[in-house]
């Protein structure tokens, strides 16, 4: 019998369906591996079984287990010389290292805005000291308290922005130059460089508000005799 099967995709082990050719064991060893006399396990690499009630999958494998132990001649105290594997196994197994490899790049995230956040403070509060003659002198003319507020927000939010995008930018040409050096397709989501943008305006309003806060407080005289 000779046809073309129809397209599959990648299986379980991550191997292409549709770049196989099957042919009859007989051939294959005359043909391809040149072991027509006997039985060499070197004929084989793999045997591929695929059962219709997945319910019975343990007693299947049990029973291909006997069986192979029996064709292989191994004593009932001596240990398997072959390997019987389960592609919802595999998968199962990448699953949780995608969950795992995912809760790490959160972590390592978080981190990182943590330390964009203080970063911020630090200079937010940098610049409410430098300028507490200035902000003295803006509620001494009549500036309210949420006035200078709003002002040191809206700092910390663009200088959280302008951070944000410069790195989903250099994020962005690096993802590109690692894909066009190892020949992957990519995609970049504006929606992905958007949320994070996002997140970082988020930071920087959060970190940014003990600076506006202490800014606001100040009192006027004592601002305008800082020096």
């Amino acid at each position: 019998m000779i046809g073309v099967l129809d397209k599959k995709g990648l299986g379980a082990a991550g191997r292409s369906q549709d770049d196989v050719v099957f042919i009859p064991l007989s051939t294959a060893k005359s043909r391809v591996l040149g072991a027509v006399h006997g039985t060499t396990r070197e004929a084989l690499d793999f045997i591929s079984i695929k059962i219709s009630d997945a319910n019975a999958q343990p007693d299947i494998q049990r029973d291909i287990e006997d069986l192979l132990r029996q064709r292989h001649h191994i004593r009932r105290d001596a240990p398997d010389d072959f390997r019987i594997e389960n592609p919802a196994d595999v998968l199962t197994a990448r699953g949780a290292a995608v969950r795992t490899l995912g809760i790490l790049l959160i972590a390592v995230a978080a981190v990182s805005l943590v330390v964009g956040g203080i970063s911020i403070m630090n200079i937010m509060l940098v610049s409410v000291t430098e300028r507490t003659r200035k902000i003295g002198l803006r509620t001494a003319v009549g500036a309210r308290r949420r006035d200078i507020r709003w002002q040191f927000l809206i700092e910390a939010l663009i200088l959280s922005l302008v951070g944000g995008l410069a790195g989903a930018v250099l994020g962005a040409v690096a993802a590109i130059a690692i894909a066009w050096n190892a020949g992957w397709p990519i995609l970049i989501s504006p929606w992905a460089i958007m949320l994070a943008c996002g997140f970082a305006g988020l930071v920087g309003i959060s970190f940014g508000l003990y600076p506006a806060q202490k800014a606001a407080r100040l009192d006027p005289i004592a601002a305008l005799r800082f020096e």
